[in-house]
């Protein structure tokens, strides 16, 4: 019988899989992400580096379904996605997308996140999410799952 050690802690599998990527789209989504968790105190930082892409979502809870955003990482880009977004007011016509829950926005530099258009949207979808974040609730960072079989995370030179 062998002994398997433990997984690393989080964090150190969260650079792990960043490290894959280019090291631009590293930055951007490692930015991003820092930027997010400080928006949005009462988060939990949930993990999936699934076969298209590394998701990482923020949620009130550790239901899937109740996530208000995501960062996701794709060999060529970040994108942040509004998980409730289908029905926010988008003047400014930022947000991408036409199913029936999700919108979207490329995250072309962190700083898109301080943009007032973008700002608003986040604050708007905050107020309207389905379970509301509780501030007090202790920051988690938590793997939810690793895809065994992944596509390329960067892209073809």
């Amino acid at each position: 019988m062998t002994k398997t050690s433990p997984p690393p802690p989080p964090a150190r599998q969260l650079d792990s899989f960043l490290a894959k990527y280019d090291p631009k789209i590293a930055a951007i989504a490692r930015r991003a992400f820092v930027k997010l968790r400080k928006r949005l105190p009462g988060a939990l930082a949930m993990v999936y580096d699934n076969y298209n892409a590394l998701v990482i979502g923020f949620a009130p809870n550790l239901r899937p379904s109740d996530a208000i955003f995501s960062i996701a990482l794709y060999p060529r880009y970040v994108t942040l996605f509004f998980l409730q977004g289908a029905g926010l007011p988008d003047p400014h016509h930022r947000l991408q997308g036409s199913a029936k829950l999700v919108r979207q926005m490329r995250l072309e530099t962190p700083a898109t996140l301080d943009e007032p258009e973008v700002v608003a949207l986040i604050n708007t979808a905050l107020h309207r999410a389905k379970v509301p974040l509780d501030p007090h609730q202790p920051y988690r960072l938590i793997i939810k799952s690793i895809s065994a079989k992944q596509r390329p995370r960067r892209p073809p030179e």
